[in-house]
C-alpha cells in the first residue's frame, strides 16, 4: 500500500514526479457513459493531454479491443500524433505487463489515472497499483461511468483505499504551482490547454494573445 502524504507541500502533484495514464477513451465506451455528459469528458481528458505533454509528463495511452470498440478519439491522438495506445484484452489495465513496464519505465511513482469507465477501468488498476507501492490519483472529470451511482460508488471505494481524486483543472494547477514559472511548460502549450478550461481559461488564453504577453518571467515577478 502506498504511503501517499494527505497533507503538506508533498501531497501536491509535480510534473516531476507525474505520469499519467489515459485508459480507453474510445467510441465503445463513450456510448455507454452516463454519469457525466459525454462532450464535457471529452474535453476534460482531451485538456488534461494537452498539459501532460505541455509539462513534460510522461503520457501512457490504453485501449481495450480497439478491432471493436474503436480507436482513441481523434482529438486525444492528435495530442500524441507518434504514440500508438497499448491495445489490451485485459479488463484490468494493470494485469497487462505492458503497461506496468511502461509505467514503471518512467521512474515516477505518482500515477495519475483517467479513464472509461470509473467503476471499472480506473478503480482497478488504481486500486492495484495503489497496492504496489504508487501514489494514485484520480481524475474524476476526465472519468465517467455507466450511471452517475456507479462512478460515484467507484470514486467512493477509492477514496477508502487511500486514492485520492483530483479534477483535472487542479492536476494542472498543482503541476504549474506559481504563474511566474515559465520553466515548467512553454505559452504556447499552457494557451493551448486553457482552451479546454471553460469561460475563464479561454478568456486568459485571448489576453495573453491580445497583449502578446506570455505568462510573466520569473525574474519579472
Amino acid at each position: 500500500m502506498s504511503t501517499l502524504p494527505k497533507t503538506g507541500l508533498d501531497a501536491l502533484l509535480t510534473p516531476e514526479e507525474s505520469v499519467l495514464l489515459l485508459i480507453d477513451h474510445q467510441p465503445y465506451q463513450f456510448a455507454n457513459l452516463h454519469s457525466h455528459e459525454p462532450a464535457l469528458v471529452a474535453n476534460n481528458v482531451i485538456g488534461l493531454a494537452k498539459a501532460a505533454k505541455g509539462y513534460g509528463v510522461p503520457t501512457i495511452l490504453t485501449t481495450v479491443m480497439e478491432e471493436r470498440g474503436g480507436n482513441l478519439i481523434q482529438p486525444l491522438r492528435d495530442v500524441f500524433p507518434d504514440q500508438k495506445p497499448i491495445n489490451r484484452s485485459w479488463i484490468n489495465t494493470w494485469e497487462d505487463q505492458r503497461v506496468v513496464d511502461a509505467v514503471k519505465a518512467t521512474g515516477r511513482n505518482k500515477l495519475v489515472i483517467a479513464g472509461l469507465w470509473t467503476e471499472i477501468c480506473v478503480a482497478m488498476p488504481a486500486l492495484q497499483a495503489s497496492g504496489e507501492g504508487f501514489q494514485v490519483y484520480a481524475v474524476t472529470d476526465a472519468s465517467g461511468g455507466v450511471s452517475t451511482e456507479a462512478h460515484e460508488m467507484a470514486v467512493q471505494r477509492m477514496v477508502q483505499a487511500g486514492i485520492v481524486p483530483i479534477t483535472w483543472m487542479a492536476v494542472t494547477g498543482e503541476w504549474q504551482r506559481d504563474w511566474a514559472r515559465t520553466d515548467a511548460i512553454k505559452p504556447e502549450d499552457q494557451l493551448a490547454a486553457l482552451g479546454h478550461t471553460g469561460a475563464t481559461g479561454i478568456v486568459t488564453a485571448w489576453e495573453f494573445q491580445l497583449l502578446n504577453t506570455p505568462v510573466p518571467d520569473t525574474a519579472e515577478a
